[in-house]
């Protein structure tokens, strides 16, 4: 088929990588303009870019696609690339930019979305990271005919994958971008076949928003439930690291777990042993055990490796609580 494909980041780079591994011909990739980012703040490619850079792939980066917005000179370039590219449908993963009905009227087929989460639960932004951050025990990709609202169109298919305690974000990311990218190759290899994918509405109840990540949550509070905090340290890996301030330090912690304490024995935040197997640290209702943290301008250790250079006598304190 004629693919038009809008994504930006490492997620949506499984699904193009997939989709043009399956043969079908990619005639426009859409992605997010180049983000200053890492210590020197340049300007680097998303992961979408990168790979249709490889592959020679058509590309447009417009800042907006409303043509009655800030930018209209982009939203109309990227309309008339759009028509010319001519797809028969257009897939979208993780792009980042509202798609106006304009762009949805495009392909014949319309316009195709990979959610990482089983609608309605956790429609918008960060799918992954609140599903971690509320306990939740499954999730899963869901392929959506999309229409003008925020993740509201209807169901085209949908698979689960289980959360485990020890998952981050970062591990499930992985898994739903490769369970998306053979979702969204199955379901046009069927619509190629001249096959019309059955669509169910979502239902009305169970509808839960993800909210993008702002920095500030990453700042630990030790006086929450140690499960909750242990949530959202799995959360937050990689974006954007939970942390928290140790002798005047700001420190990432990226893996920990949760124990029960039977008697409250220090303060919230109050660091009750440090050793080889993790520095345990008092939290609202139990014991956090924090196994991988990193210094500024560090490398992510293990406690183990982490004490050589940071000696914890058991009562220090541990800011944001």
């Amino acid at each position: 088929m004629r693919v038009a494909f809008a994504g930006t980041p490492e997620f949506a780079r499984a699904a193009l990588t997939a989709l043009h591994k399956a043969g079908h011909e990619v005639t426009l990739v859409l992605t997010q303009p180049d983000r200053p980012a890492g210590r020197g703040m340049k300007l680097h490619a998303s992961a979408v870019k990168q790979f249709a850079l490889e592959q020679s792939l058509a590309l447009a980066q417009p800042r907006s696609l409303r043509l009655d917005g800030k930018y209209p000179e982009d939203a109309a370039a990227a309309q008339q690339v759009l028509l010319t590219a001519q797809p028969d449908v257009m897939v979208v993963a993780a792009y980042g930019l509202i798609l106006p009905q304009w762009v949805l009227d495009v392909p014949p087929l319309g316009c195709l979305n990979i959610h990482a989460s089983l609608l309605p639960r956790w429609r918008g932004a960060a799918p992954i990271h609140r599903a971690v951050e509320a306990g939740d025990t499954v999730t899963g990709v869901t392929l959506m005919q999309m229409d003008a609202g925020l993740d509201t169109g209807d169901m085209l298919a949908a698979q689960s994958l289980p959360i485990l305690t020890t998952d981050t974000t970062a591990s499930l990311h992985d898994a739903l971008a490769e369970l998306g990218a053979t979702l969204i190759v199955q379901a046009l290899t069927r619509l190629a076949g001249g096959e019309r994918l059955a669509a169910t509405r979502q239902p009305g109840a169970g509808i839960t928003y993800a909210h993008k990540i702002e920095k500030h949550e990453a700042v630990l509070d030790w006086s929450q439930p140690a499960e909750l905090i242990v949530r959202r340290i799995h959360a937050f890996n990689p974006f954007p690291g939970a942390c928290t301030t140790i002798l005047g330090e700001t420190v990432k912690v990226w893996e920990a777990s949760a124990q029960p304490l039977t008697q409250k024995t220090a303060s919230c935040g109050a660091v009750l042993r440090a050793n080889a197997d993790g520095v345990f640290v008092q939290a609202g209702d139990g014991t956090v055990k924090l196994t991988q943290l990193q210094r500024p301008g560090g490398k992510r250790l293990s406690a183990a490796e982490f004490l050589r250079g940071f000696a914890l006598a058991p009562g220090t304190r541990l800011g944001g609580a």
